[in-house]
């Protein structure tokens, strides 16, 4: 009885093996399978699709769930399933998008490999993680995620950084892992339209994930006291990085693209230039706009039309043109994901440390 169990368990599993999920097709539609045969309902979401959306998959005779897209654009896409109610990433996809509560997948749609986040055959920086005792966390070891340019090992000479931060429920990987930040960078400092710069993702979560909104509300504090007290002092002392102001910048997207506005313009000393990509735009940054026109720093943001968020940095824009502070403000299609993120990121870096 026993063996006979674990013998159906082993076919199972090789069934389950033999599932291919995603698979794209000739004309970028792509297959996503599940096999789930006890499921009553499967469902995929897409980061492609509009929020809080889902597209039910079909039961086959085999057990297996599956749903093909229409056409999808060359980008890296975000997607899970849900079945029976419960989140899960697609099992047999190793491309995984970590994030700081559960976990969803990578699905990679191939453009004709010019695109800027495409790995191209260009020197390639190094993108190393460090693992840091926090003396302002209460100890706790954090990973932070750096890029070091073409280049730096070889080299003896100093360069410029630019603090990137990731957004809510995302870790500190996740420019790297699904904004493809490193063949951005590599891309365009190997088409001289970047300066070589050396760019820290820290983890940006200074107080749990999902605490009490009233936790929650002291995370940006407590990441500012973080950033400054812990991963500047790391990052100057272990890697070559220029100190003087007019060599280091910030941005972030999302909740990193608050912490950005919020961390650049409470230290103008410090950060020469500020983005912000799709925003959780800060209450109370019209108080800043004196210091801002005296020290004029580089202030660039953007978000897509299609975005929840999108009023908040409209607003600011309204705010800064009004109070006469000099800034970029860049409007545009799609929504909050890392497809506009990926475009953002290109189009803020070669403004940097010129």
């Amino acid at each position: 009885m026993n063996r006979a169990i674990l013998l159906l368990a082993a076919c199972a599993g090789l069934w389950a093996q033999n599932v291919v999920s995603p698979e794209i097709a000739a004309g970028s539609r792509v297959t996503f399978r599940m096999a789930a045969p006890k499921a009553s309902e499967v469902l995929l979401y897409g980061d492609w699709m509009p929020v809080g959306t889902t597209k039910p998959m079909t039961k086959g005779g085999d057990g297996v769930w599956s749903i093909t897209t229409d056409a999808l654009p060359p980008s890296v896409y975000i997607y899970h399933f849900v079945v029976d109610g419960v989140t899960m990433a697609d099992p047999v996809n190793p491309r995984m998008k970590l994030r700081a509560r559960t976990s969803a997948s990578l699905l990679e749609v191939p453009g004709d490999g010019h695109a800027v986040w495409q790995p191209r055959d260009v020197p390639h920086g190094t993108v190393e993680i460090n693992y840091q005792k926090s003396k302002v966390l209460n100890g706790e070891t954090r990973w932070v995620w750096i890029y070091t340019p073409p280049g730096y090992a070889a080299s003896h000479k100093k360069f410029p950084v630019l603090y990137l931060f990731h957004g809510s429920n995302d870790t500190a990987g996740g420019w790297v892992l699904a904004g493809h930040a490193n063949f951005v960078l590599d891309n365009l400092i190997a088409e001289k339209k970047a300066e070589p710069m050396i760019v820290v993702m820290p983890f940006g979560h200074a107080v749990p994930f999902g605490s009490p909104r009233e936790l929650q509300a002291k995370n940006t504090p407590a990441y500012e006291q973080y950033l400054l007290q812990d991963v500047m002092p790391m990052v100057n002392a272990k890697y070559r990085v220029e100190t003087a102001k007019g060599k280091r910048a910030i941005a972030g997207l999302s909740m990193g693209g608050g912490q950005s506005l919020t961390i650049g313009m409470n230290h103008l000393d410090l950060f020469s230039a500020i983005g912000a990509f799709s925003a959780a735009v800060p209450q109370g940054l019209d108080a800043k706009i004196p210091e801002l026109k005296k020290a004029a720093p580089l202030i660039w943001f953007a978000c897509g039309k299609d975005d929840s968020l999108f009023a908040r940095s409209s607003e600011l824009d309204q705010k800064l043109t009004a109070g006469g502070v000099k800034h970029t403000w860049r409007p545009s299609e799609g929504a909050h994901t890392y497809t506009v993120w990926r475009q953002y990121l290109a189009e803020f870096v070669p403004l940097l440390f010129r």
